[in-house]
């Protein structure tokens, strides 16, 4: 690793995931840090240090994408199993479920707000629901293949969405008109979001390539192929001055948008890497990957100016060349290629810093869903592992993810701190004695009410979709039904002018002696 301070530097290596790390979001209270998996859990890693981490487990396939809400009260996850959960960041592990759509469901964010959400879902749709009401507002439907990812603007009256059809849409969120589309990707478009301002607007292919476009001016300004494989992730810096990509290549790029170049190449992950995602103040940044670690950084290169770290990397007594001073290219729409020598990281020890947390598993294990006005709630399943506070946890624990925090933190170096009432004092001596094994479970079984009311929820989707299909007979049929009602009105109208003729005629005929006389 290089050794300019001014260098993006690894802080954290998360293990906990038994598969690919998907998707990644840090709490804006920065002291959290949320990652979806294909193990179809996700993770809330405290960021303090020796702090525990939940597992929440409840969809039944990929989950990928998750975001924190503006507050950072809740948690949003979509997964391939159709739908949508908004997760409690705490222990007890609640989540209420959306059926959000007929296929896989492919990103889900908030709103700036955090009054709305919108998804995106290989059933070639956008739509947008209510987190207050928990209900379907609208959708947008002229993608015409599985649309990849869709994200709010900053001051929420648009929404930009991307997709399999090449196509990167914007949508006024008032009349839910398509007012742009953006049709010049040269492949798949899988990523897409909007800068800090909300001046301009960014897309990811499969193609490798990254383009900028400005909303202003609705031109393309900036086109970046700086990767040799497909992006599948990007992050905005907040101040808009820079910008994180993932890709199958297996390597994070950091490009500085201002001078319009590759600064960083990052090569910290085994195999592709799958999200990438800056913090909210854009001091740390993380990224995962097929290898299921969670890497974070700390960002340092916001501190200096470019020119500086160049300077300083020159002046290094290693083997190494010094980056290249040729590499400014000027702030246009024409292609930025990755310079052969830019700025190389990669991180020769994995983590130095800290110890792999333990890990609390919550959600469908040790809690059972219900009906509640439509919606489907976790609520505990009481039974005799639980209620006999397995592993030294309490059943039921009703404090705050910030309560929880500090509990956790305030304890210093203990890693097997007390959590709630009841036996923490057993858990430490436990700890002390070294019986308490890393990964933490509250055990349960799913009720046969689970199982009763998951079969109802099947038979609703199905009939969801029965009644979305005869929706469209029915469209269809009053179009056809216009068309007949249009044909004939025309073709009484002519029926009714030649009768009219006739008359004429006849009565013209009728009065020609007359007049002759």
């Amino acid at each position: 690793m290089a050794s300019v301070l001014e260098d993006p530097a690894l802080e954290r290596h998360l293990k906990g995931h038994k598969d690919a790390v998907t998707c990644t979001d840090f709490n804006p209270n920065r002291k959290q840090l949320a990652s979806g998996s294909a193990d179809k859990s996700l993770m809330i890693w405290n960021l303090a240090p020796k702090a525990r981490a939940f597992r929440y487990v409840g969809h039944q396939d990929v989950i990928t994408s998750v975001q924190f809400s503006p507050f950072g009260n809740l948690v949003a996850s979509s997964s391939k199993d159709r739908t949508v959960r908004l997760w409690t960041p705490s222990m007890k592990g609640e989540s209420t479920v959306f059926k959000a759509h007929t296929a896989a469901v492919r990103s889900v964010a908030f709103s700036h707000d955090g009054h709305r959400l919108v998804t995106a879902s290989d059933d070639k749709s956008v739509k947008v629901w209510s987190v207050q009401r928990q209900c379907f507002i609208y959708s947008l439907t002229q993608h015409t293949n599985w649309v990849r990812c869709a994200r709010f603007s900053p001051d929420g009256r648009l929404i930009a969405s991307c997709g399999d059809d090449r196509t990167v849409r914007l949508w006024d969120t008032s009349n839910k008109h398509c007012i742009n589309c953006f049709t010049d990707c040269g492949g798949s478009a899988t990523f897409v979001d909007f800068n800090s301002s909300g001046t301009c607007i960014a897309s990811s292919g499969a193609d490798s390539s990254l383009k900028i476009w400005d909303l202003r001016t609705n031109k393309l300004i900036q086109h970046y192929q700086v990767h040799s494989a497909g992006i599948n992730s990007f992050s905005f810096h907040p101040s808009s001055n820079y910008l994180i990509s993932g890709s199958s290549d297996s390597t994070v790029k950091i490009l500085d948008l201002l001078e319009g170049r590759l600064i960083y190449t990052l090569h910290g992950h085994k195999g592709a890497v799958i999200t990438v995602s800056f913090s909210r103040t854009g001091d740390l940044f993380a990224s995962g990957g097929v290898d299921c670690q969670v890497l974070m950084w700390r960002t340092n290169f916001d501190k200096k100016s470019y020119q500086e770290v160049l300077q300083q990397h020159s002046r290094r007594s290693t083997p190494d060349p010094p980056p290249h001073l040729a590499d400014i290219h000027p702030r246009g729409p024409h292609l930025h290629h990755p310079q052969p020598r830019a700025i190389q990281i990669s991180p020769t020890v994995a983590d130095t810093q800290s110890a792999d947390p333990h890990v609390i598993e919550l959600g469908e294990a040790a809690y059972s869903d219900t009906l509640l006005n439509g919606q489907t709630h976790s609520v505990p399943v009481r039974t005799a592992a639980n209620s006999q506070h397995s592993n030294g946890l309490p059943a039921c624990h009703g404090a705050s993810s910030e309560e929880e925090e500090e509990s956790v933190s305030e304890s210093g170096g203990n890693s097997g701190s007390q959590v709630g009432t009841g036996k923490g004092g057993r858990e430490e001596d436990e700890e002390e004695r070294g019986q308490t094994h890393p990964l933490e479970v509250l055990s349960g079984h799913p009720s046969c009410l689970e199982s009763t009311l998951r079969h109802i929820v099947q038979q609703l989707d199905i009939l969801t979709q029965t009644v979305s299909v005869l929706e469209e007979r029915l469209t269809l049929t009053e179009d056809k039904l216009k068309e007949c009602l249009l044909n004939q009105s025309q073709l009484l109208k002519g029926v009714r002018s030649s009768e009219e003729r006739r008359r004429a005629e006849s009565e013209g005929t009728d009065g020609s002696p007359e007049d002759s006389t």
